[in-house]
């Protein structure tokens, strides 16, 4: 699964945010074994941007439920 951008984080509803708090690898793990570190740290920061935009929607929101928890696996 690839991150979202930052736009589309803004515009998902619950369902799609619990998605992505489940199911998006650990931020900058899409740069892992990268010769150069400057691009590991690139995509750790931006992952990282994401994944705390994605959190602080996902629990303004409610957070998970049993009932979210079910509907998305």
């Amino acid at each position: 699964m690839n991150y979202p951008t930052l736009d589309q984080v803004a515009a998902a509803d619950h369902i799609q945010l619990a998605r992505w708090h489940r199911f998006l690898p650990s931020p900058g793990s899409s740069a892992i074994g990268e010769r150069n570190q400057l691009a590991f740290d690139a995509a750790l920061a931006k992952e990282c941007a994401i994944m705390d935009t994605i959190e602080i929607r996902f629990h303004e929101l409610g957070g998970m439920t049993p009932e979210l928890s079910r509907c998305i696996g």
